[in-house]
């Protein structure tokens, strides 16, 4: 328990820029789309029919109706699921790297605690770190989005769409873990997270706006809990179900490289 507060505490300062860069990113998102709306009014959809094919694939045209306050949100959903999946990614990195980074693991090491219990006290933190996020997220939406919708339901979507998050944001935590347990350099263990990440994000884009290669949606984290799909037909079981055992690999194999690792002092 002492190991899971003092992550928490460590992690606090950089939550909050994290959790106040959130709320900006809703806050000016949505501003956008009242300034667009009351410039273009009922022609903003047309004006978006006129750009090229593959940016009204990438932008859901045909599928939102961006005139619509949520369907706007739908599409600010993949650009606010990028930052909290970078925060992901890091944090599960950095949480165990930082112990080498910071020139405490000696001192970890002497108390009397297992590797296992360690890593375990590690993984919770950054999951409640990570859980905070989004429900801040989640309350700055639910702020923010009625002065837009007109009083047009959005709660279950919104709701839906955070689980979503939510499921991206424990497979990259995990995934920066794994990294993290396998490489001896933080450095390196939180850069490859980041690529990983950024490489998922492009493949997300390519799938979009190719749309004949459908099979790399299974290699992509933003495509299991795409918010088209979730908001227009709900959640496909597959993608659940495959996020279960990727976080069950994830996981496990923490552990286990970390418990094989030899540590850096």
């Amino acid at each position: 328990m002492n190991i899971y507060l003092r992550e928490l505490k460590a992690h606090r300062k950089s939550l909050i820029i994290w959790s106040i860069s959130m709320l900006f990113l809703v806050l000016a998102g949505m501003g956008k789309y009242s300034a667009a709306v009351s410039t273009q009014g009922a022609g903003f959809n047309e004006i978006l029919d006129q750009m090229p094919k593959s940016i009204q694939t990438f932008l859901g045209v045909g599928v939102f109706d961006l005139s619509v306050a949520m369907d706007y949100f739908g599409v600010l959903f993949l650009y606010i699921v990028l930052v909290a999946n970078v925060h992901a990614a890091m944090l599960g990195a950095g949480i165990i790297g930082k112990e080498e980074r910071d020139k405490t693991v000696e001192f970890l090491m002497v108390k009397p605690v297992s590797r296992q219990r360690i890593i375990t006290s590690k993984l919770l933190a950054a999951i409640t770190i990570g859980l905070i996020l989004n429900i801040v997220t989640l309350v700055s939406s639910v702020l923010i989005l009625p002065n837009y919708t007109k009083g047009q339901p959005f709660i279950m979507d919104l709701l839906l769409l955070m689980l979503g998050m939510f499921a991206m944001q424990l497979l990259f935590i995990t995934l920066g873990t794994l990294l993290a347990a396998i490489f001896n350099k933080h450095k390196l263990s939180s850069a490859i997270a980041t690529g990983v990440l950024l490489l998922m994000f492009m493949i997300a884009i390519i799938v979009d706006i190719a749309g004949n290669v459908d099979f790399l949606r299974f290699v992509s984290f933003f495509k299991y809990y795409d918010a088209k799909d979730i908001m227009k037909l709900g959640y496909d079981i597959a993608y659940p179900i495959i996020s279960i055992i990727l976080l069950v690999i994830f996981t496990s194999g923490t552990y286990y490289f970390y418990k094989k690792r030899d540590l850096r002092i």
